[in-house]
């Protein structure tokens, strides 16, 4: 009986050192795919140097920030359109970008994008002395 319990106790102690270092290795990997994510939100280049080419884009006011990332990401204009979105909540456009056809080039970034798809909102009060 001494035999199996000591069995047990060393397998039991196996199991958990295993447990361990699989949990660091996670951490560990989970760490470093967040720190790379994060830091291409603020350093993600354009997807093309130079001039790049230009494409025309229909934003509607029905299109959520993820189907504009996924229309831009269709047409070769961002890499991902998930990291897009996070770019999106990030910048100082949230409240901004309107729908509207645009003229877009893959040599621009992401926040140049989103600069270039501000939409001027008309005031009410000019409106009402008309």
């Amino acid at each position: 009986m001494k035999v199996m319990s000591i069995i047990g106790a060393v397998a039991g102690a196996i199991f958990r050192v295993v447990a361990a270092i699989a949990a660091v290795y996670l951490i560990y990997q989970g760490s470093g795919i967040c720190y790379d994510y994060g830091y291409r939100i603020f350093t993600e280049p354009a997807v093309s140097p130079g001039q790049g080419r230009t494409v025309t884009v229909s934003v509607t006011e029905e299109m959520s920030p993820f189907d504009i990332g996924e229309l831009f990401e269709s047409r070769g204009l961002v890499r991902d359109a998930k990291l897009f979105v996070l770019q999106y909540y990030l910048s100082e456009y949230t409240k901004d970008v309107g729908p509207g056809t645009f003229e877009l080039s893959t040599a621009m970034t992401a926040e140049e994008m989103m600069a270039a798809m501000v939409v001027e909102k008309e005031d009410p009060e000019e409106e009402t002395e008309e």
